[in-house]
């Protein structure tokens, strides 16, 4: 464990793979967060990653992200690289004795999620998973609906996604997020694993999930079509639908209780509705420019202010990425 008395103050990051997720969603919210330094990035590409350094005014640049997270200067190391490599830089991590968050999805397995996990279990050190979803005031707002009872016992919850495929897609170029040896399931392993993530964390873990996965369009080699049904540990039912070669961008969650529905998206920007038999709702709730600062802030609550349980754990994440192993039949 890095040392408390250093953590009591501030702790000092370092980014692995500064590459487009870190630009705007979380890189900045690491440098705007008070008790948290973001002191280092590494990119393979060290010209690219000196260029991020500069921009966002970072001291250190490293090539080789050995020397990262082996730099004494470190106390946590943010993985924001591909999926297929997050267990090989995290065992890295957990054996420099670091604090470690890593991007979603935890790793393309549940085999490689629970090696990652039993890792940090075994050294008592604190892992998080960027679902940040679990942070997000607009989601807060409708588990406290829930919390409240306004649409009574809930009973099922159903998600349909889709989207037409891109440009990209169709020109057969490459991409790693529909390569089935980073990502198996394709865009299904990018999106869908945050709302069956924030499900877990609305309505409780899931006890069984099943489903069907192919590739309809042949266009890459990872799946484009999902379909499944799962079970709540609490008695409530729940069923999706993502699908990548529609005609149109779908995203809508419905939650159905015995008093109400809540109507809601994960990742537009659409109202979040309540009706019931008590009460109507519509709000707009707007997500922060960096949609990661919650996520972060929460992290600085828990290791540094040590006042706050961070909903996103090592233990969290692997959970999900069994339910995603279960639906895609890896299980």
């Amino acid at each position: 464990m890095p040392n408390s008395q250093k953590l009591n103050s501030s702790v000092r990051w370092g980014i692995i793979g500064c590459g487009n997720v870190t630009e705007v969603k979380s890189g900045p919210a690491y440098k705007a967060t008070d008790g948290f330094e973001l002191t280092a990035v590494m990119r393979r590409d060290f010209n690219k990653a000196k260029d991020y350094a500069q921009r966002h005014n970072i001291n250190k640049v490293y090539a080789n992200a050995d020397d990262l997270i082996n730099d004494n200067d470190i106390d946590a190391v943010y993985i924001a690289t591909p999926p297929d490599t997050h267990k090989f830089y995290a065992l890295k991590v957990v054996n420099a004795g670091k604090i470690c968050c890593i991007e979603k999805p935890m790793s393309p397995s549940y085999k490689d999620s629970l090696e990652i996990y039993n890792a940090f279990k075994n050294q008592d050190l604190p892992l998080f998973v960027a679902y940040y979803r679990r942070s997000l005031p607009r989601f807060n707002q409708i588990k406290n609906w829930l919390e409240k009872n306004y649409i009574g016992e809930v009973r099922h919850i159903d998600w349909h996604l889709s989207k037409p495929a891109s440009d990209i897609d169709k020109s057969k170029s490459y991409n790693w997020r529909t390569d089935s040896n980073i990502a198996p399931g394709g865009y299904f392993d990018d999106l869908a694993s945050h709302g069956l993530d924030l499900f877990s964390h609305l309505l409780g873990d899931i006890k069984n999930a099943y489903g069907i996965s192919l590739n309809q369009q042949g266009l890459y080699t990872s799946k484009d079509a999902v379909t499944a049904c799962w079970v709540h540990k609490n008695g409530t039912t729940g069923s999706g639908c993502w699908n990548f070669g529609c005609d149109d961008h779908t995203d809508k969650v419905q939650i159905f209780g015995n008093k109400g529905t809540i109507l809601f998206s994960v990742f537009h920007n659409n109202p979040i509705i309540l009706n019931s038999d008590t009460k109507h709702e519509e709000l707009v709730i707007d997500n922060p420019k960096h949609i990661q600062l919650h996520h972060v802030e929460g992290m600085r609550d828990m290791l540094v202010k040590k006042n706050y349980i961070h909903p996103s754990s090592g233990s969290s994440a692997l959970h999900t990425s069994w339910v995603m192993d279960k639906i895609l039949g890896n299980l």
